[in-house]
């Protein structure tokens, strides 16, 4: 396994300085994410919708994906509910998952929180079991934390 480097947050920074469109940042987010993590199949996002109260897919890059997640179903729903890191070592083992891509075995989820509410979720999945280590995931975390200062809940609402 290939550990992440702490660089990719220094560069999510740096790409993202001076953008507003929040779409453009969670699209070149996952982009990076994509670009620098090794055996992935999907990186991206499920945006929570307050209208629907659901998640609801965003940018990302893989394959095809479930397009709607209700909070508290499958990681992503969990993550959001528990407003909690979860890395899950082997998906087919966690009560509930939602097999959007049958070649997922391995996932880490991130809440995105601005203004103290979560109003994303990053979801990388591998095909390879164990793939996500706790050095990955403190950096990932990082990322989100970095991810979301660049995101404006206004213009979210705006554009979505």
């Amino acid at each position: 396994m290939t550990t992440l480097d702490p660089i990719i947050v220094d560069q999510l920074d740096g790409l993202l300085t001076g953008e507003t469109n929040p779409i453009t940042v969670l699209a070149n987010a996952s982009a990076l994410i994509n670009d620098l993590m090794t055996d992935l199949n999907w990186a991206g996002f499920y945006l929570y919708n307050d209208k629907t109260g659901q998640l609801d897919l965003g940018p990302f890059q893989g394959k095809v994906a479930c397009m709607h997640i209700q909070p508290g179903n499958g990681v992503v729903g969990t993550s959001y509910a528990q407003n909690a890191v979860l890395r899950v070592p082997n998906v087919h083992e966690f009560a509930g998952h939602i097999a959007c891509d049958s070649a997922s075995n391995a996932e880490i989820v991130v809440p995105i929180t601005v203004d103290n509410r979560v109003v994303a979720i990053m979801d990388i999945d591998s095909p390879t079991l164990d793939r996500f280590s706790e050095n990955d995931e403190a950096i990932l975390t990082k990322f989100g934390e970095t991810l979301a200062a660049h995101l404006d809940t206004a213009a979210l609402n705006t554009v979505y």
